[in-house]
């Protein structure tokens, strides 16, 4: 199938977890989402994956975000390795993972490179907005751990972007100045939208504080 592209549907699905049968836009409800998959159980870097997911659910919590993982082993080994990973990563996994031993959420998502390997998942994640759209998509190979800092300024971005008209620049982090959106030029809009007012680099690049901060 082809490769899912933002702004598409996030494909629905049920399938077995580690907390039971799950239907995944049900269980979304109006939460922003974070679905994430690993080759496989007992893997060193996605064992330290899901620990810091772990003990970053209060970040998590607080923008709205459910998260998900998925390995196409079977739930009982999910159950052991979540042993071992609360164990060594000083963390308590209480999110589901889904036990996708058929393929079929990995066929949906297109997990499976073959030119990578034939039967294990590829390392890629998702963030889905409350109506169910794909906003972000990374893959990165099975030797490389993901980056949270980065999962979490994305997160920040789309929420931030999604309810106001602004752009974040490159290496912006919450607080940082935001960027005008050129296809606003009204200047009395921009007044009422951006009391704090804003600096004109250039005429299509416009500077002003982040606006959803006192």
């Amino acid at each position: 199938m082809p490769s899912l592209r933002l702004g598409d549907i996030a494909p629905d699905f049920e399938q077995q977890s580690t907390q039971g049968p799950l239907q995944f836009h049900a269980w979304l409800g109006d939460s922003w989402g974070v679905l994430f998959s690993h080759p496989a159980d007992f893997t060193p870097v996605c064992t330290t994956e899901l620990g810091l997911t772990a003990r970053l659910k209060a970040e998590f919590s607080k923008r709205n975000v459910k998260v998900i993982a998925l390995s196409v082993d079977p739930v009982d080994k999910h159950g052991a390795w979540i042993e071992d990973i609360n164990r060594t990563q000083n963390a308590v996994v209480d999110f589901p993972i889904l036990a996708d031993a058929d393929r079929k959420v990995s066929e949906l998502y297109d997990l499976i490179h073959p030119n990578a390997s034939t039967t294990a998942t590829v390392r890629s994640l998702f963030v889905i907005d409350p109506a169910k759209k794909i906003r972000l998509t990374i893959t990165y190979p099975a030797s490389t751990g993901r980056n949270f800092d980065e999962i979490l300024r994305v997160i920040d971005s789309l929420q931030l972007t999604e309810y106001h008209s602004v752009a974040t620049p490159a290496n912006w982090k919450d607080g940082d100045d935001v960027v005008i959106v050129p296809a606003l030029q009204d200047a009395e809009l921009i007044r009422q939208k951006f009391p704090k007012g804003y600096t004109a680099v250039t005429p299509y690049l416009r500077l002003t504080p982040q606006p959803n901060r006192a």
